[in-house]
């Protein structure tokens, strides 16, 4: 299966600034040739359709940071799953650790956005992972166990990303062997959701301080899928350089 890199710009980039990046991702991208692994930029909802209209034609996909679970009504500032897709979105990252921690967001109502994404025909990014203080106390199992459980519904075909919380934005990062841990303990639990064949085909992306210099040890852990990147996607050659880590586990 190939490996995904995922960009999630979070809050940045006015028009200049996000054409500018989608930009450079596409010449980097087709200067790259036959890419081993799968591109997705995930910009500011303001930025997805202009973004998108530059990335046509190329191999890098365009996603949302987050959708409402209806499809319209009342809801002042929300933006729909339709919606997004409508703007030229294919994908949509839902559950960030950001949005559980600054917007209260719960597993029942990740499902529930899911649900709504899937329906609009947009593959999820579910965001599962656990806080400093939660793998202090030795709780990081249970904590994501219960994500899993509770934000993936029944028939679930999207990608899972696993957000080591305590290490986004603080340049630490866990070691290969924290990664491997996690990551293996979240294929069991989707086997055991979803059975061997469906658990086994969902792509668990690591996402958590990763930049060029890591990303080929951090790919290169057993049941990492891809990345899910913060920061490093923000500037093209260090989004591409995660993407040439892939690439060269992958031929």
């Amino acid at each position: 299966m190939r490996q995904l890199i995922a960009g999630n710009w979070k809050m940045h980039g006015l028009g200049a600034d996000s054409a500018a990046l989608a930009e450079g991702i596409k010449a980097g991208a087709a200067r790259a040739g036959g890419l081993a692994c799968d591109l997705l930029v995930c910009p500011p909802f303001t930025q997805i359709a202009a973004v998108a209209r530059i990335l046509a034609g190329s191999p890098v996909v365009v996603g949302g940071q987050d959708c409402h679970a209806q499809g319209q009504g009342a809801h002042t500032g929300d933006i729909s799953a339709a919606m997004l897709a409508d703007a030229g979105a294919t994908w949509v990252i839902l559950g960030h650790s950001e949005r559980r921690q600054n917007h209260g967001e719960i597993d029942e109502l990740v499902r529930e956005k899911v649900e709504a994404a899937t329906a609009a025909g947009l593959t999820p990014i579910v965001c599962v992972g656990e806080t400093e203080e939660q793998r202090v106390g030795g709780q990081e199992t249970e904590v994501v166990g219960w994500q899993i459980s509770g934000s993936l519904p029944k028939g679930f075909k999207g990608v899972v990303a696993y957000e080591p919380v305590w290490a986004i934005g603080t340049g630490r990062t866990p070691t290969e062997a924290d990664v491997a841990t996690m990551h293996a303990f979240i294929r069991e639990e989707l086997v055991r959701q979803f059975g061997e064949e469906d658990g086994q085909a969902i792509r668990i992306l690591y996402g958590g301080s990763v930049k060029p210099s890591n990303a080929g040890a951090l790919l290169a852990v057993p049941n990492v899928g891809g990345a899910l990147v913060g920061g490093a996607s923000l500037k093209a050659e260090d989004f591409l350089g995660i993407a040439r880590g892939a690439i060269a586990r992958r031929p």
